[in-house]
């Protein structure tokens, strides 16, 4: 039998025999790769601090992905130091996690977002979206003068509920308050000890500027103003890190 497998020229001479030895030597790998992983619940180490997006935070998500814009900015800042040099820490697999689709990604056109939260203020935010090049001479992106309309909040419940659907940690509270969350985030005047205490620290502002109508606007500075905000990276160690 050794002496059968020490003979490389049998196996390379059978086509047929080849073939097999070829499929069972990758079923095995296969099953080695496999198995584990339907014993534990995800690949993913949490970490400190990573919550859902609020209602307004999804919505501006939406609005991101409708719009575009992952086609020219990245939100994956990568292990390098030049990245990290720029950009901030490099990204981990668990502020991704509640994600539908993430936004990792190679195409930039325009800088890595990953970090972007608090980087400006609102105001900057809403008057880049309007007219890039009033704040950024050299900017290529188109003007979303359009998105201060009103935001259609009818959809929220269902967004979260679709969420839910697909592994994201949302309550039945977070759902039947979904619209009393999203206008009370984007009104600094409201009551936010409901939408604080199912939210935490999430940010509470007029984001575009005007605190009477939720607009598109709102829900898009929303969401951008909260990346790379969740986690603080000072806290993150090591182990976590070596199980992203």
């Amino acid at each position: 039998m050794f002496r059968f497998l020490r003979d490389h020229g049998v196996i390379e001479r059978n086509l047929i025999l080849m073939g097999v030895l070829t499929l069972i030597t990758v079923s095995i790998g296969g099953l080695v790769q496999i198995v584990p992983l339907f014993t534990i619940e995800t690949t993913i180490e949490r970490v400190e601090g990573i919550r859902p997006y609020t209602p307004l935070e999804l919505a501006g998500r939406d609005i991101y992905v409708r719009e575009g814009c992952y086609t020219c900015h990245s939100q994956m800042v990568r292990p390098f130091r030049d990245e990290a040099e720029r950009y901030g820490h490099y990204s981990l697999a668990a502020e991704s996690m509640y994600d539908h689709p993430f936004q990792w990604g190679s195409k930039r056109s325009g800088p890595d977002l990953a970090r972007l939260g608090g980087k400006y203020s609102d105001d900057w935010h809403a008057a880049h979206l309007r007219s890039p090049r009033s704040v950024v001479p050299e900017s290529i992106m188109p003007p979303y003068a359009f998105l201060d309309r009103p935001l259609d909040v009818e959809a929220v419940q269902a967004k979260l509920r679709a969420m839910k659907a697909l592994g994201v940690p949302y309550t039945d509270e977070m759902i039947a308050n979904a619209r009393a969350d999203l206008e009370a985030q984007a009104t600094p005047d409201a009551d936010a000890a409901a939408f604080g205490g199912r939210y935490g620290k999430a940010r509470q502002a007029a984001f575009d500027g005007n605190g009477k109508v939720v607009t598109e606007m709102d829900a898009l500075v929303a969401y951008l103003q909260m990346l790379g905000t969740l986690v603080q990276f000072r806290d993150v160690t090591p182990e976590q890190v070596r199980q992203q």
